[in-house]
């Protein structure tokens, strides 16, 4: 058998399972019970209609590519059909139709998409609270046992039932598969090592136990790139050797020129990239458009469950074009309205030029409040390979040095018209864990202490130009590395650089791909970067901390680190210096603390820890973010908190209920 006969049979049987589906009525909300139930009720959100997806063949199998084409065009259109008790919306009503135009820098920000399009098991609002969405419902225990209600009548965006044997899949068949996941299930989803306990009570009813508590397992679970723990089992057990015809499998893998069958299942099952538009999903629009392209389609999933007050399904939207565009001219394309919502690739300096454009091209800019510890913060990579500047960045004294060497005030009157925060990479005053002593610790402009914090470490010895030496003689020039895609980082760096210049350091600034980037700060080849701060300033108690402490390889001072824990010890290295360890520590406290005044402190010690070792190094805060919305798109707040975690960009705002007035 080819692996296009395979695939051509594969596509067959996912058709025949798709038939006439009897249309559910009524509406409820199933609330949880129980003394300790946190998290009840229904969440706003819209379905959708318009051509749902037909089968469930692999189209990125590309020899069959064609024929699963004109099958997928050849299936009637598909109705309307919510869960029988689906999530109402209670905000004003809009009217269904449209296309949403957004410009995105690059192919692989298709991912965008679902991540403000913001379907989660339980989402955050606007005041950052937790309450059901996909969910029916939750009942939380003690904080360790978390009982799941779907939908009744829920479906996947082909028409398939959505069922707890999803999450049991992903569970037994993925996420505890080493074939597929090598490393065992998401660390996120382990205690102690401990990984929970996962039960299916009915076709909708599933339960996460642990033996000590989680309190950030809900929001695990909310976040803009969430903890994805179901999956289309319908769709993915013809990829999964435990269920696929063996000489079906082994043809199609070797179609792909692929190692295994591991390897196809994972290539197949990404539900956050956006990649494969045969993966059913549960988010409001639905990919129909392959990789590679300049111009991708998002359609109305006509399985969505959130209907508006009126019973009208959501999302308003048909479509969502995300048109691929080369990163520096997303500000002018928008400018002459070539989008409808805007904000990724805009910058604060760009405000005046797309103000101007606003009566000729139909559009508002807003200007969102965010919520970064800093605009842009320098981290020293603390676990960087080379033994002389590892020794350097982990001497407290050299970090503060730098800190004090850089003038905020210019930064700040240069770049954003001094209405930024100068200070730290820390809380926000709308936290109310904020201090106002942790913006300012190491922050004020100091050369002379600057100076002699580097004497003190003995980096005394200069070059004919006034460099100073490293203790191996070299010149004490550090390469900052960034991904090259923001003028904002390359300008901020050349006042740094000024800065620095009168400590007798040169800064070279350097721009990488971004995925090349990151591969070089997790083998600790890069030296130093440049990105966001601390990503949720406007943090409360019941949050969790772990931003604060090396626990993630993706925190840039330190992501060996972090690296050994989310990889259980099987790469990166173990944290070996006391005040990481001792957040290491705190963060672990925190899990286990009784309540919020615990938690409080914990949060507090953390961030003074933090601050007073400068791992990153703030420059500026409060910078504005400009959102550009056309003046046909309705139900956008004109004031809101442009944030990535918690906040999925526009997503605590349900896009689903956006939509476009005619004219």
């Amino acid at each position: 058998m080819t692996g296009t006969d395979a695939l051509r049979q594969g596509v067959a049987a996912g058709l025949a399972r798709i038939g006439a589906r009897k249309k559910p009525s009524g509406a409820g909300i199933l609330p949880a019970s129980g003394r300790d139930a946190r998290c009840t009720g229904a969440v706003s959100s819209r379905p959708g209609r318009q051509l749902g997806r037909c089968g469930t063949s692999n189209k990125s199998l590309r020899p069959a590519a064609s024929l699963a084409l004109a099958l997928l065009l050849a299936c009637p259109l598909a109705q309307a059909e919510p869960p029988s008790q689906p999530a109402v919306e209670d905000g004003p009503v809009g009217v269904p139709g449209g296309t949403l135009r957004l410009l995105i820098g690059s192919p692989r920000e298709t991912r965008l998409v679902p991540v403000f399009g913001y379907a989660r098991l339980v989402a955050y609002r606007p005041d950052y609270s937790i309450v059901p969405d996909i969910l029916q419902a939750v009942e939380v225990e003690a904080d360790r046992r978390f009982t799941l209600h779907l939908r009744p009548g829920h479906k996947w965006s082909d028409g398939e039932p959505f069922t707890a044997e999803d999450f049991r899949y992903w569970w037994e068949d993925v996420a505890l598969n080493l074939e597929l996941n090598p490393s065992g299930p998401p660390a996120a989803l382990l205690r102690d090592g401990e990984a929970p306990k996962v039960e299916i009570l009915d076709p909708e009813t599933v339960r996460y136990s642990w033996s000590k508590p989680m309190p950030g397992f809900l929001a695990e679970l909310a976040g803009p790139t969430p903890v994805v723990i179901y999956r289309p089992a319908h769709y993915l057990k013809q990829f999964h050797a435990r269920y696929a015809d063996p000489q079906r499998l082994a043809a199609l893998v070797a179609a792909q020129h692929l190692r295994s069958w591991a390897v196809l299942h994972n290539r197949l099952d990404n539900p956050t990239a956006e990649t494969n538009p045969d993966l059913p999903t549960l988010d409001p629009w639905v990919l129909k458009t392959r990789p590679p392209a300049e111009r991708f389609v998002f359609e109305r999933n006509p399985y969505y469950y959130r209907v508006d007050s009126k019973g009208q399904p959501l999302p308003y939207l048909d479509r969502v074009v995300a048109l691929v565009a080369d990163a520096r001219l997303i500000p002018a394309k928008t400018g002459a309205g070539e989008a409808d919502l805007q904000a990724r690739g805009l910058r604060f300096d760009n405000y005046t030029f797309l103000k101007a454009g606003e009566a000729a091209h139909g559009y508002k800019v807003r200007l969102w409040q965010t919520a970064y510890g800093s605009q842009q913060a320098l981290y020293p990579n603390l676990t960087c390979r080379d033994p002389v500047w590892r020794a350097l960045f982990r001497d407290t004294r050299f970090r503060r040095a730098l800190s004090l060497g850089i003038d905020r005030h210019e930064i700040n009157n240069a770049l954003y018209y001094g209405l930024a925060v100068e200070g730290q990479n820390t809380l926000l005053p709308g936290s109310p864990l904020y201090e106002p002593s942790l913006r300012r610790d190491w922050a004020s402009y100091d050369p002379a202490a600057a100076n002699a914090l580097l004497d003190a470490i003995g980096l005394t010895a200069r070059d004919g130009d006034g460099t100073r030496l490293l203790p191996d003689g070299r010149r004490l020039q550090i390469v900052v590395e960034y991904a090259g895609q923001s003028g904002e980082q390359g300008d901020l760096l050349e006042l740094v650089r000024d800065s620095w210049r009168n400590l007798g350091i040169e800064l070279f600034a350097k721009p990488y791909q971004v995925t090349v980037l990151h591969n070089r700060l997790f083998d600790g080849d890069t030296l130093m970067t440049i990105d966001r701060g601390l990503e949720n300033a406007l943090a409360t108690a019941s949050m969790s901390p772990a931003a604060l402490a090396p626990l993630e390889q993706e925190d840039w001072q330190w992501p060996r680190w972090g690296q050994y824990v989310e990889t259980h010890g099987l790469s990166g290295e173990a944290a070996d210096l006391a005040p990481a360890v001792t957040l290491q520590a705190l963060a672990e406290s925190w899990v286990d603390a009784g309540g919020l005044v615990q938690r409080s402190e914990i949060w507090r010690r953390m961030l003074r820890i933090q601050s007073d070792e400068v791992y990153s190094i703030g420059l500026v805060a409060g910078v504005p973010q400009p959102v550009v919305i056309s003046d046909h798109l309705r139900n956008v707040p004109d004031q809101a908190i442009y944030n990535f975690d918690p906040g999925a960009h526009f997503g605590i705002y349900k896009p689903d209920r956006f939509w476009l007035a005619p004219g």
